[in-house]
């Protein structure tokens, strides 16, 4: 009871306070949330807004909330959560970051790896170059069962090398199938990320002569260079 009259007390607070920041309530938010909930996602995404940090991000996890029939106190801390992330996302990666990587960068972060990370990666690839591809991969990485730190390991000894956003592709399609036929995550991740076959189970060693297919290219690159702990 207390805590349903706190949250209607704050709902009309801002009501009364901020109602530039009612009005630019999300139509989706309005329409998926109770007055409340929705007035404080507004809040946030508004604050977001106004620090230049993407905003859809935050929407779509109020939203994945509301499908998923979670309370309001939860999705105000997911929402909430996640704009830490991409406040951490976007210091690391520089002011001049661009929306879709500092989102992969939250997700990365999210994903366990460190801030000084992304840091890392964005000065080992070309300033023209995104890092939504590499981030994304990493995270992908950790949800098949590679260890952060590995998968980080992985995705910066690439690109370090000088890989593509083909080569990180690469990298993950040839791990997922290495990991699908029994090899473990974090060895699959190791020996990929060198050019390297995985070695379990044996029946993933290429032909003697034949072409290893993972981060074709930069793959060799990547061998000539330790690996670096982000």
């Amino acid at each position: 009871m207390k805590r349903s009259m706190m949250r209607r007390a704050l709902f009309l607070l801002l009501a009364g306070v901020q109602p530039a920041i009612l009005a630019a309530q999300d139509a989706r938010l309005g329409s998926r949330l109770d007055p409340a909930t929705a007035a404080e996602v507004t809040a946030l995404v508004a604050s977001a807004r106004a620090a230049g940090l993407p905003t859809e991000p935050l929407v779509d996890r109020a939203l994945e909330g509301a499908s998923k029939g979670a309370g309001p106190n939860r999705i105000v801390a997911a929402v909430r959560a996640l704009a830490r992330d991409l406040t951490a996302s976007r210091a690391a990666l520089g002011a001049a970051a661009i929306e879709s990587d500092v989102t992969a960068g939250a997700g990365a972060l999210r994903a366990g790896a460190d801030a000084r990370l992304l840091t890392r990666l964005r000065a080992a690839r070309p300033p023209s170059a995104s890092v939504t591809v590499p981030l994304g991969v990493l995270a992908d990485l950790v949800g098949r069962g590679v260890p952060a730190d590995t998968a980080a390991r992985a995705v910066l000894a690439l690109a370090q090398g000088g890989a593509t956003d083909e080569d990180f592709v690469a990298l993950r399609r040839n791990v997922e199938r290495d990991i699908r036929a029994g090899a473990p995550p974090a060895i699959a991740a190791a020996l990929r990320s060198r050019g390297m076959p995985s070695t379990l189970p044996p029946s993933l060693a290429p032909a003697s002569g034949a072409a290893v297919t993972a981060a074709p290219g930069a793959a060799d690159r990547a061998t000539s260079r330790p690996a670096v702990k982000p």
